[in-house]
C-alpha cells in the first residue's frame, strides 16, 4: 500500500450538494442558475449559438453526398463458399442466396450477394446469386459448375 492509495475518511464520504432544496442547502431558490434569462429556464438548449454571429456549423461548407439509390451488396468468394459447404453442410448441387440468408450466414438487411473471383473451388457447384463478376463466372463454368443470376 502506498500513501496515494489510502482512502481518506473525510473526502470519501462527503455527500454531494443537492440543488434547489431550500435556503439552508447553499444552492436553494434559483439552484445556482442565477436570476431570469433563457439559461435559467428548463428545457433550453442553445448549443452552437454564438450571440447572433453566424454559427460555425453554418459558416462551413456542406461536404459529401449520400446516394439514396445506392445498391447495397455483400461480397462472397470461392474460398468462403468452400468453408460454408463444410461448416453448414450445404448441398454443392444447389446453393441459393436465400439458403445463405436463411441459415444466418449473411444478413439480408446488408444487401444482396455478389460473387467475386477470389480463391479456388474444390468441386463444381450450382450457385444462384444476385450479382457476379465476369472472371468469377468464367472460373465457375471452367470447373464444370453453373451460375444463375437472380433477376429483380
Amino acid at each position: 500500500m502506498k500513501i496515494n492509495e489510502i482512502k481518506s475518511t473525510l473526502t470519501s464520504s462527503k455527500k454531494m450538494k443537492r440543488r434547489g432544496r431550500g435556503a439552508g442547502s447553499g444552492l436553494g431558490k434559483t439552484a445556482g442558475r442565477g436570476v431570469k434569462g433563457q439559461k435559467s429556464r428548463s428545457g433550453v438548449s442553445i448549443n452552437g449559438f454564438e450571440g447572433g454571429q453566424m454559427p460555425l456549423y453554418r459558416r462551413l461548407p456542406k461536404r459529401g453526398f449520400k446516394n439514396p439509390f445506392k445498391i447495397k451488396t455483400q461480397n462472397i468468394n470461392f474460398t468462403m463458399i468452400n468453408t460454408f459447404i463444410k461448416k453448414y453442410n450445404l448441398n454443392p448441387k444447389e446453393i441459393t442466396e436465400d439458403d445463405l440468408f436463411n441459415k444466418k450466414i449473411f444478413k439480408r438487411s446488408k444487401g444482396n450477394l455478389k460473387l467475386l473471383n477470389i480463391g479456388q473451388l474444390e468441386n463444381p457447384i450450382n450457385l444462384e446469386v444476385s450479382f457476379a463478376s465476369k472472371k468469377a463466372i468464367e472460373a465457375l463454368e471452367k470447373l464444370g459448375g453453373s451460375i444463375k443470376i437472380k433477376k429483380k
